[in-house]
């Protein structure tokens, strides 16, 4: 027997039958769909007022993406420190190539 053993007689935290209510997510909430609509009034409101500006700066934000793919995409590339000279690389299936 251990001291952490949980299998007596006490209920587990929750409503008298030893049950826990099952969690609900705020974004499911009463509250929770009146801020998506919030959010989704906002976001429509902004996006047709400044529709021109959003726009007008789109063919530099795709110029912007590429580097930041070549960044967050490729970060494991070329970093092999931690291995000797001699050593091979594991190919995909796990095995040495």
């Amino acid at each position: 027997m251990s001291w952490h053993d949980d299998t007596g007689p006490m209920p587990r935290p929750g409503n008298d039958t030893g049950t826990r209510a099952p969690h609900r997510s705020f974004w499911r909430s009463p509250g929770g769909i009146v801020a998506i609509g919030f959010l989704l009034a906002a976001a429509f409101l902004l996006f047709s007022e400044h529709r021109a500006h959003v726009l007008g700066y789109l063919p530099f934000l795709l110029l912007l993406a590429c580097p930041l793919m070549h960044m967050f995409m490729h970060h494991g590339h070329g970093h092999h420190a931690g291995h000797q000279p001699g050593e091979r690389q594991p190919g995909p299936d796990g095995g040495n190539r």
